[in-house]
């Protein structure tokens, strides 16, 4: 069975949250949207690769699709449409996503890219994504999900 949790509302649950990569804008922007280096990242810190998959267009009204998971049994699967994209700074989509179990839900992620340091060689990313149903699951995506790939972009601009 299929549960569909509403998309986001004016009045909707947000997440807001800040981490510092050791990397200049441009470079983490890339990292972030280029197919090639998410498949990289995604199970960059995984004993065992599981199943990644992405395509994307990259161009406002376009879409990344992403499939990723263990096995074929247990995959996610979120699709992102660009709302607005303004290289390196700015990154702004609407996300639909669906975990193993079936469930469904609609987010409202803005991304933005700030240099720090004196010569700008590491970047402030800040994540506002709103449109959780319950403090539950935004907890699990500002305390799991953000903080993993965080981990893992990091990981990459480091190797």
């Amino acid at each position: 069975m299929t549960e569909n949790i509403a998309p986001a509302t004016p009045d909707a649950i947000e997440m807001r949250m800040t981490r510092t990569l050791p990397a200049t804008p441009d470079e983490v922007f890339d990292a972030y949207t280029d197919p090639e280096k998410q498949k990289v990242w995604f199970t960059i810190l995984d004993e065992t690769p599981g199943i990644v998959e992405i395509t994307t267009d990259l161009r406002v009204g376009g879409q990344q699709s992403t499939v990723w998971g263990p096995d074929a049994d247990t995959l996610f699967r979120e699709v992102l449409t660009f709302v607005e994209i303004d290289r390196p700074h700015r990154l702004v989509t609407e996300s639909t996503g669906s975990s193993p179990d079936g469930m469904t839900m609609s987010t409202h992620i803005e991304i933005t890219f700030e240099a720090q340091g004196d010569a700008g060689e590491q970047t402030l990313v800040t994540v506002l994504q709103s449109g959780f149903p319950v403090p539950e699951v935004r907890d699990f995506f500002e305390n799991d999900v953000w903080v993993g790939a965080f981990a893992r972009i990091e990981a990459f601009l480091t190797r």
